[in-house]
């Protein structure tokens, strides 16, 4: 249980850390550019910015090079064998994968949110914990699928599934006390 627990979490942390620090060192002007569409509703909203989704994916794939530089030099940590991303230059498109498919599953609900009317910071229970995931695992699947199959099996999935909304919840509470999200969830 443990071994699965944190394989699930060494897997994710490339797509865990770049919304967190999207809101950290994004602003700027959205990537909408403030446009509507014929509902007359934002396509993504101001929270969705350039340097947001480029500072997000930076630090994601930044932390996944840090795994991969902790593997060079141990494979286990507290005795459970870690997996790897893969040999390079395959290794650095999974990271990638990651981390952007990351910020593109949030911009993806971010979409549907306007569409049905939610402003932003607006909760969508369930969505707003996992769109992130679903975005990462789906461009991880197209651009690395054999790898992404080997990785996320049932009980690893099932991990980042049943482990994820506690995670998310934390880190946005935090981001609340620390004043970087105007909303605690």
């Amino acid at each position: 249980m443990i071994e699965i627990l944190l394989t699930a979490l060494w897997l994710m942390l490339p797509a865990y850390i770049p919304n967190s620090t999207a809101a950290v060192f994004g602003g700027g002007r959205p990537l909408d550019g403030g446009k509507t569409l014929k509902d007359g509703r934002r396509i993504l909203g101001d929270g969705k910015t350039l340097r947001g989704l480029i500072a997000g994916t930076v630090c994601g794939m930044l932390l996944g090079l840090l795994q991969m530089y902790y593997m060079s030099r141990q494979t286990t940590i507290f005795g459970i064998e870690l997996p790897s991303f893969g040999e390079m230059p395959g290794a650095l498109v999974v990271i990638f994968a990651l981390a952007f498919g990351a910020l593109l599953g949030d911009l993806s609900m971010s979409f549907f949110k306007r569409r049905l009317g939610l402003k932003r910071g607006a909760p969508l229970p369930g969505v707003d914990q996992l769109d992130f995931v679903l975005g990462a695992w789906v461009l991880t699947y197209i651009v690395a699928p054999s790898w992404f199959t080997a990785n996320f099996t049932f009980y690893v999935a099932l991990a980042v599934i049943l482990i994820t909304p506690l995670l998310h919840v934390s880190t946005n509470v935090v981001g609340y006390l620390i004043g970087v999200k105007k909303e605690p969830w």
